[in-house]
């Protein structure tokens, strides 16, 4: 199920050293009342969190990367979850060997630099709730 939205507003900027990348998005998108939206960032992080979703046992396992990296590309999307906004994000990491590490982005990553764009969409508000098929919050659509 697809449902049209619109390209409301364009907001470009970078995050802090050493903020917590999870939370800083979050906060970004509270601060900006981005409820609905897509994120793009590059830059890079001092650690990182990733983690893969165990689709049979429906938990998440995360790694610990204690390294520093490059943000190769970070992508994501905004919406609604326990009514505020909330980004869903993956990331492609590569260390100084050029070796690649990707996943979705947990908190407990940490940023070295990064600069992100977020786009804002005008549209029906996406809410995640749980889907019990796949043990995921994932959007319910109208």
């Amino acid at each position: 199920m697809m449902q049209e939205v619109h390209l409301e507003r364009y907001f470009m900027g970078r995050l802090e050293h050493g903020a917590d990348l999870m939370d800083a998005l979050n906060q970004t998108c509270q601060r900006l009342q981005i409820g609905l939206g897509k994120v793009s960032a590059i830059g890079a992080v001092q650690r990182a969190v990733l983690g893969y979703y165990d689709q049979g046992q429906q938990v998440y396992q995360t790694i610990s990367l204690n390294q520093h990296m490059e943000i190769v590309q970070l992508t994501g999307n905004v919406s609604i979850k326990d009514d505020k906004p909330f980004v869903h994000a993956h990331v492609t990491l590569s260390d100084a060997t050029g070796r690649t590490y990707g996943g979705h982005v947990f908190p407990g990553t940490i940023v070295f630099a990064c600069e992100c764009v977020i786009q804002a969409f005008r549209g029906p508000v996406l809410q995640r709730a749980l889907d019990t098929t796949t043990g995921l919050p994932l959007w319910q659509m109208q």
